[in-house]
C-alpha cells in the first residue's frame, strides 16, 4: 500500500511530511528505555510482512499487520510504523523518499486508529470472545483506515486519479478480512498466553495504557 515518487503533488508531499513530524513527536513522547526492544520486535514484523507483494493490475496489494502493530503497541505503534517505513524506503526502493511522510501517515495512522478501535472493547461485555472480536476489528480498522488516506492523498493531487484511488481501495479488501481473522486470532491467543503483551489489558486492577 505503499505510494511511489512522483505520483503526489507538493503540498501534499509537505503535509504527509508535517503529520509525521506531529504524529512522531506526540506518539513518541515520554517514551521509556524498556519500550524499545518492543517497538523495535513489531517494526520488524511490520518490515518483513509488508515484503510480500502480490501484483493486481495497476496496484499491488500486501499484508500490513498495522492493526496487529496498534493492538500490542497502542500509541507506540506510530513509531514502530514510521520506522519499517523509513527503513522499506531507503533499503528497498518501497514507495520512495519524498513519499516517507505521507506513506507513514497512511500506515501508521492506521494502527492509531485500530489501536483506538481495540480499547473500546472495555465497554462491551462480550465474555471470552472479545479480544477476538475487537482484535478482528483493529485488524480491519488498520487496512480500511490506510487504505481511505491513500485515495485520499491520490485524489488531493487530482481528480484524474478517482478511479486508481478507488480501485486500489477495492483491491485491498481481500487483505482486510485476511488480516481482521490473523489479528483476531493473534489477540485471542496473547490474551491466553501472554496478556500482558496486548496494550490495555486489564490486569490485577491494573490498565495497562501505553
Amino acid at each position: 500500500m505503499h505510494i511511489a515518487d512522483g505520483i503526489l503533488s507538493a503540498p501534499v508531499l509537505a503535509a504527509g511530511f508535517g503529520g509525521t513530524a506531529i504524529l512522531a513527536a506526540v506518539t513518541m513522547r515520554k517514551m521509556e528505555h524498556e519500550e524499545i526492544p518492543k517497538v523495535s520486535v513489531m517494526s520488524a514484523l511490520f518490515f518483513v510482512v509488508n515484503l510480500i507483494h502480490i501484483p493486481i493490475g495497476p496496484t499491488s496489494i500486501h499484508f500490513i499487520m498495522n492493526g496487529l502493530v496498534g493492538v500490542i503497541l497502542g500509541r507506540r505503534a506510530f513509531p514502530a510504523v514510521m520506522l519499517g517505513v523509513i527503513l522499506q524506503a531507503f533499503l528497498f526502493g518501497f514507495g520512495g523518499v519524498t513519499v516517507i511522510g505521507v506513506n507513514c501517515v497512511m500506515l501508521g495512522g492506521g494502527a492509531l486508529i485500530a489501536y483506538f478501535i481495540w480499547q473500546l472493547r472495555h465497554r462491551f461485555p462480550l465474555g471470552d470472545r472479545l479480544e477476538m472480536i475487537f482484535g478482528a476489528l483493529a485488524g480491519a480498522t488498520g487496512v480500511f483506515v490506510s487504505g481511505v488516506i491513500l485515495a485520499a492523498a491520490l485524489f488531493s493531487t487530482g481528480e484524474e486519479f478517482l478511479a486508481t484511488a478507488g480501485y486500489a481501495l477495492a483491491a485491498h479488501i481481500p487483505a482486510l478480512i485476511i488480516e481482521a481473522i490473523v489479528v483476531g486470532a493473534c489477540a485471542s491467543f496473547l490474551k491466553k498466553t501472554k496478556p500482558d503483551l496486548l496494550v490495555g489489558q486489564v490486569q490485577k486492577g491494573i490498565l495497562k495504557t501505553s
